[in-house]
């Protein structure tokens, strides 16, 4: 089934037109219930559910969701010696906020938008210099008890420990002068000169943990006791690395608010635990889950020929989203001195065969990508510099190509063989060009020492993905080997930077911020278990973000995002390699879901069960 609609498509192009009509900001003069990072919110005050949502739905039943890995914590923000928290508890890009809740809740169908939730309005100036949240009277924790100011000065007071919790927490709170409760419901933060636009937006999205519910002398461990949030479910069965249960709370405080309607629809969700994807998806087969997200275009055109399927039991479906393009791909660590040369690493990263990888393994499905913005107008591909975004690169702008200025730059399109002569050539020029010479069938620098490195992955697939690449550069003597680590030493060795080359991936963005931070800031690059992958520490890069969270119109927005992306591009800090623009679905029949989905793709919170089963 292929899901067009007319609402998704106009809300796809919404992601352009709210940029071109918002303009700059206004004042904000009085509380509001929601904020928006550009323009005015979509919905009104008065709204009583989301546009995508069936509200409705039936409600009872139980989810079992599937996912690969193992876990050992139930603290969401810690990582001190975790290998990961168990998906689900809190701020779960598919799952949503099964137990701890934020401040307010962000909707899929904007591209920076949140709508009030345990903070039932919000207010800043015109400038962003503060923002105050005053919480729902109505809001409690599980155990029946308030949340109160006393728990975000908690919350926020345990956050900004550094090493113990994740980064990007402690790197939003170090941007804060004060933190005051300032009424019986309001609590203020006012910032101090390192803050910019996107922080009050980054702020409302914190969780509130209950002070009553934690000893700060043992914050940060990891725990597998069950904790008491304030969301609609409550942990009851826990087996590590096996699975995790929740159970609805029939007295949850938020079940009537507006942005609640539709969802939280399951009186108990199972999240299984499963050690790879064949294992995972046998026992979707079986009916042990419900729900099978399919991104493998190899198997998504092969893999569902068993009896489910031919007789209805078990439905796909073909979402058309407005979401922007994954980077997915290989990131250099540049820590590594065989990765300090910018001019080896672009070398090296013209040798994906993608044509080969995409016809051999993908059954054609997938679109190359080539920037960090693909597939939406923030891209400066195909978009010549302005004047604007040169103003902003400044000196810098003569370090990026021209073709990257010119927005003409592309990856190589190569024959499909695997080994194309005329891009293995070009390759080849521009590492002796870095010093390396052919030494018999090897690749040797001014040393003698032999251009090696290893590809950590983590999946078959991505394992398939590295073998091909692999090959490829083995015909210009550069020697790979490819090791595929468990779901545990993956985790460590991905958090302590411990790997010469990476398969991973970042979800794409139609609002990119402080998040990049994390991804590509400097203060990023020796933080244990942050995303910049590649260690990226660049002054200009660090420029950019700044520009971009601090842009008050469109205009500068747009320009900073894509001087940005011609930043990273001509870093060549990573090896793109490609994405869907569709989404593929699986699901057991009496799972269903509304016909209209978001801005951003399907909503798993919005599923239901049906009624007769």
């Amino acid at each position: 089934m292929r899901l067009d609609n007319s609402m998704l498509r106009a809300m796809a192009l919404a992601g352009c037109s709210l940029f071109v009509l918002a303009g700059p900001l206004h004042a904000q003069e009085q509380s509001a219930h929601a904020i928006a990072m550009h323009g005015k919110p979509a919905l009104d005050a008065g709204f009583k559910a989301f546009p995508f949502v069936n509200p409705q739905a039936p409600k009872g039943g139980k989810m079992v969701y599937g996912v690969v890995g193992d876990f050992d914590n139930l603290n969401p923000v810690t990582v001190r010696g975790a290998l990961t928290t168990a998906r689900g508890i809190f701020n779960d890009t598919e799952f949503g906020n099964f137990v701890f809740e934020p401040l307010m809740q962000r909707s899929p169908d904007e591209p920076f938008t949140l709508y009030g939730l345990i903070a039932e309005s919000v207010l800043t100036d015109d400038e962003r210099s503060f923002v105050e949240f005053t919480l729902n009277p109505e809001a409690r924790f599980s155990d029946g008890k308030p949340v109160r100011v006393e728990d975000v000065l908690f919350t926020t007071r345990m956050m900004q420990q550094q090493g113990v919790v994740r980064p990007h927490y402690t790197n939003w709170l170090s941007r804060v002068e004060k933190i005051e409760k300032t009424g019986e419901r309001k609590v203020r933060f006012t910032f101090n000169e390192k803050a910019d636009r996107e922080l009050p937006l980054l702020l409302a999205g914190l969780p509130v943990l209950p002070e009553h519910g934690f000893d700060p002398e043992t914050f940060g461990n990891t725990t597998l006791e069950p904790l008491v949030g304030s969301g609609p479910y409550v942990i009851s069965t826990v087996r590590p690395g096996q699975l995790i249960t929740y159970r609805k709370n029939p007295d949850y405080w938020g079940k009537d608010l507006p942005i609640k309607q539709g969802l939280d629809n399951y009186d108990e969700i199972t999240v299984e635990y499963f050690r790879d994807v064949n294992s995972q998806f046998e026992a979707f087969k079986k009916g042990i889950f419900y729900i099978y997200p399919d991104a493998n275009p190899r198997h998504w055109a092969t893999a569902y020929n068993f009896p489910a399927v031919a007789n209805g039991a078990v439905k796909r479906d073909e979402f058309q989203t407005g979401r922007p393009a994954v980077l997915n791909a290989f990131f250099f660590n540049t820590r590594r001195e065989i990765f300090a040369d910018r001019q080896v690493r672009a070398a090296l990263a013209m040798l994906f065969d993608f044509e080969w990888a995409n016809a051999n393994l993908f059954h054609g499905a997938y679109q190359r990508t080539s920037g960090y913005f693909d597939n939406t107008h923030l891209s400066s591909l195909g978009q010549p510099a302005s004047a604007l975004e040169k103003k902003l690169l400044g000196d810098q702008a003569a370090d990026i190509p021209a073709d990257v200025m010119q927005g003409a730059w592309r990856q190589p399109v190569t024959d499909g063989s695997g080994a194309d002569r005329k891009v293995l050539r070009e390759a080849l020029s521009l590492l002796q060009a870095s010093g390396f010479t052919l030494k018999g069938s090897q690749l040797v620098d001014a040393s003698g020492r032999p251009l090696t490195f290893e590809i950590l992955v983590q999946t078959i697939d991505q394992q398939r993905i590295a073998l091909g690449y692999q090959r490829t550069l083995a015909r210009i003597g550069v020697n790979v080997s490819v090791r595929q680590a468990d779901d545990a030493q993956y985790q460590l060795r991905k958090q302590s930077f411990d790997y010469d080359m990476l398969v991973s991936a970042f979800n794409g963005t139609l609002s990119p911020g402080a998040e990049q931070v994390g991804r590509w800031g400097s203060v990023a690059r020796d933080a244990p278990g942050s995303f910049n992958y590649s260690g990226v520490a660049e002054p200009a890069v660090d420029a950019a973000i700044d520009a971009m969270v601090q842009a008050t119109s469109i205009e500068d927005y747009v320009a900073a995002v894509r001087a940005y992306d011609r930043l990273l591009i001509s870093g060549s800090y990573v090896v793109p390699l490609f994405y869907l623009r569709d989404q593929w679905l699986a699901r057991w029949d009496f799972i269903q879901h509304p016909e209209t989905i978001p801005l951003t793709g399907y909503y798993l919170p919005a599923f239901w069960r049906a009624a007769s089963n």
